[in-house]
Order: C-alpha cells, then sequence, then structure tokens
C-alpha cells in the first residue's frame, strides 16, 4: 500500500510533530523524578541537559538542509523521526550520560523535522493550500505542549506511571514513522510556482548571502527568547501563566490560518501583531495584578501565533522558489533565530546574577528585545501582493 493522498500526509507529519511536543515536554516536566531515580541532584548536570538541547536545536537547523539533499526530503523526514523515537530511553535510561544522549538526539531529530515541513508542504500543496497547512504545522507543538500541562497527570494515572506514558509517546511515533515510509514521492507531484523555471542550486553560502534570511532569523530571534524564557525563568521570577499562553497560542493560529486565507497581505499582521506582543510581555513582566498578568497572556497567547501563518508563508511566496531553496532558507532562519535566542537567554541569566537574583533589569532586556518582531516586519518584502495579482489572473483564464 502507498499513501498518496495529500491530507493524509499532512496528517502524519502533524501528528509526528505533536508526539514530538508530548514526548518532549512530558520529559522535561517529569525531569525531576528522572533526575531522582539516578540520583543526580546536581543544579549543574540539569542545566548541562538543557545546554545540550539548545545545541542540538541551533546544529539540527543548521544541518537539516544538508541531509536533506543527502538523503532526499522523503528519508530526510523519517531520519528525523528514527531520532526522536530515540525519546524511548529518556524513561529507559540507566545513567545519566545516556540520558543527555537521548535528549539531545531526540532534539536533533525535533529540529530536523521543523525545517522538513517547508519542501514537504511544497511538494504536497499548490499556494492557495500552503497558509492552511503551513499554519496547522506551527500549531502542532502547542497542541502537544498543550494536552502534556493540561492533561499528564490523568495519561499518568491511565497508564500506571510518567514511564509508561513517555513509552507510549515514543512508541506513538515508531508507528507514525514506519507509516511515514508508505508516503510515495515522485517528482511529478511536486507542486511549484515556477514550473517552467529551471530549479537553481541554491547553497548555505547562497543563503547566507541573502539579506532575505538574514532579516527574517532576526525578526523571529527576539520573540523565540521571550518565549523560550517564559517556561524556563518566568516561573522562577513568580510568573507562573505560561499555560494560558500555549492555550490561546492554539486560538490564535488557528484564527490566523482563517485571517492568512482571506487577506492576502503578510506584512500587516506581522506588524501589529508584533506591537501588541510588546505591550502585553511588558504587562505580564511587570503588573502585579494578578488579573491582567493572566489578560496579558491569554492575549499574548494569540497574538504571538496569530501572524505566525503568514511569517511561515513568506518564503513559499518568494519568486522562484523551489523546494531546495526553501529547505536552505527555513534552516537559516531556525538556526539563526536560535543562536541569537541562546546569546539572549544567557545574558538574561547573568543580568538576574548580577543582581542578585533581581529579575526586573532582564525582564526589560527581554521585553525590549521582543520588539524585533515589530520592527523586522519593516524589513521583510510583502509577499501577498504578488499572490492577490496572480489569483486573480488565474480565475480570469479559467
Amino acid at each position: 500500500m502507498r499513501i498518496k493522498n495529500k491530507y493524509l500526509v499532512e496528517t502524519l507529519v502533524f501528528l509526528s510533530y505533536v508526539l514530538f511536543a508530548m514526548a518532549w515536554v512530558g520529559g522535561t516536566a517529569s525531569m525531576q523524578q528522572i533526575m531522582l531515580s539516578m540520583n543526580v541532584e546536581s543544579l549543574a548536570s540539569a542545566s548541562f541537559i538543557s545546554g545540550a538541547v539548545t545545541l542540538a536545536k541551533i546544529v539540527g537547523t543548521f544541518i537539516a538542509a544538508w541531509v536533506a539533499i543527502k538523503l532526499g526530503i522523503k528519508y530526510a523526514f523519517f531520519f528525523s523521526s528514527v531520532l526522536i523515537v530515540i525519546g524511548l530511553l529518556t524513561p529507559l535510561a540507566p545513567n545519566y550520560e545516556l540520558l543527555l544522549l537521548s535528549r539531545f538526539l531526540m532534539g536533533l531529530g525535533g529540529a530536523f523535522m521543523i525545517v522538513y515541513f517547508n519542501p514537504i508542504v511544497m511538494h504536497w500543496f499548490d499556494a492557495s493550500e500552503r497558509p492552511i497547512i503551513n499554519g496547522l504545522n506551527a500549531v502542532a507543538f502547542n497542541v502537544g505542549t498543550a494536552i502534556i500541562l493540561w492533561f499528564m497527570p490523568s495519561i499518568n494515572a491511565v497508564t500506571g506511571s510518567w514511564k509508561n506514558s513517555l513509552l507510549l509517546f515514543s512508541l506513538a511515533s515508531l508507528l507514525i514513522a514506519l507509516a511515514w515510509l508508505l508516503v510515495k514521492f515522485s517528482p511529478s507531484s511536486t507542486t511549484t510556482d515556477n514550473s517552467t523555471d529551471i530549479p537553481e542550486n541554491y547553497s548555505y553560502m547562497d543563503g547566507l548571502k541573502d539579506k532575505f534570511n538574514w532579516a527574517y532569523g532576526l525578526t523571529y530571534s527576539g520573540l523565540l527568547a521571550f518565549y523560550i524564557c517564559l517556561f524556563t525563568f518566568y516561573p522562577k521570577a513568580g510568573i507562573s501563566q505560561s499555560k494560558w499562553v500555549i492555550g490561546f497560542g492554539i486560538i490564535g493560529t488557528l484564527a490566523g490560518i482563517i485571517y492568512s486565507k482571506k487577506m492576502p497581505l503578510r506584512l500587516p499582521v506581522i506588524r501589529w501583531s508584533g506591537l501588541i506582543m510588546i505591550i502585553t510581555i511588558a504587562g505580564l513582566s511587570f503588573s502585579q495584578l494578578q488579573w491582567l498578568q493572566t489578560l496579558s497572556a491569554m492575549l499574548l497567547g494569540f497574538f504571538i501565533f496569530f501572524p505566525i501563518t503568514a511569517l511561515v508563508s513568506l518564503p513559499h511566496e518568494l519568486p522562484k522558489m523551489t523546494g531546495q531553496k526553501v529547505t536552505v532558507v527555513f534552516s537559516l532562519f531556525y538556526s539563526i533565530s536560535y543562536l541569537i535566542s541562546t546569546v539572549i537567554l544567557w545574558v538574561f541569566g547573568t543580568l538576574v546574577d548580577s543582581n542578585n537574583g533581581d529579575y526586573t533589569a532582564a525582564l526589560i532586556l527581554i521585553t525590549l528585545l521582543s520588539s524585533s518582531f515589530f520592527i523586522g516586519s519593516f524589513f521583510l518584502p510583502e509577499t501577498g501582493k504578488a499572490i492577490k495579482t496572480k489569483g486573480l489572473k488565474s480565475c480570469a483564464e479559467q
């Protein structure tokens, strides 16, 4: 049996990343129990796991395009799925070193997979469908995270323990990975907007010389740094509304899919959502009123993810885009944004330490740097006009 239906293909892609999020966040949520089971009490050891994971994201997203060129998109995605399945070792690891390796390889698989969404979308879906599919892929991690944040205790009750839950997530990922091998990729099914053009070879060096990739990655980097901060440092600062950001992020993504389908212009929604983010991040970070912090978290979650469909659609809509080029573009996009956000997080932690545990200066810093999303919108190209014009032309031809 061969899988040729593009919607079934997208279902496999979506579920792959949902399950990755569940295994990843579930492992993070269970880290205290895991470390205790190994008699590891060192905070340095726990932080080393986080550092290894960050390295996996930076390295993984950077080399993802190279792996795809060597293996082809189908088997590159399968390889990323296999790395995620190695998460099986997390609850079974007999020692700290194997635990560290399992988390690193699992993070590497997730880093690869998020890059491969884009050439898969270009291969199977035409331009009119891509905003919807891009939006669904963008919300996949949030769906998995929300399931863990809201239902992990219930899942543990059903499976019998956190170990069984993590094993279940990884086994489900294995089944999806095996199903992926049945997907039929053929050159004739590739959907491009420039079918008469000869595909150009777009190398890493070409990508690094392309001003768009730097503007694109830097636009996202400040927001990404805040988002990581939200789940690592904010609870330690006494701000614990992260689950509201996740929940309303799902709503925001779905609203963004509908909006991006109806409204072809990309930059306005990125720009004005970015401005609202700055205001709501300030409300969440500095308000002394619990209800205002919660309201800010809800609005923030919505407006962080409302423009994501438009943001990830930009490269797809650039002239003469090919599957190889879009893979390199997103490989650089994620590696640049993760690298910059890692530096920002280091500065954040340093500020807290230098101020004897006072988070005020660090929170001011992260609020200011989150404005990269708003500022970056002035340096990105508007791709929506071309799509709109092309759509009208197509209708006239029909």
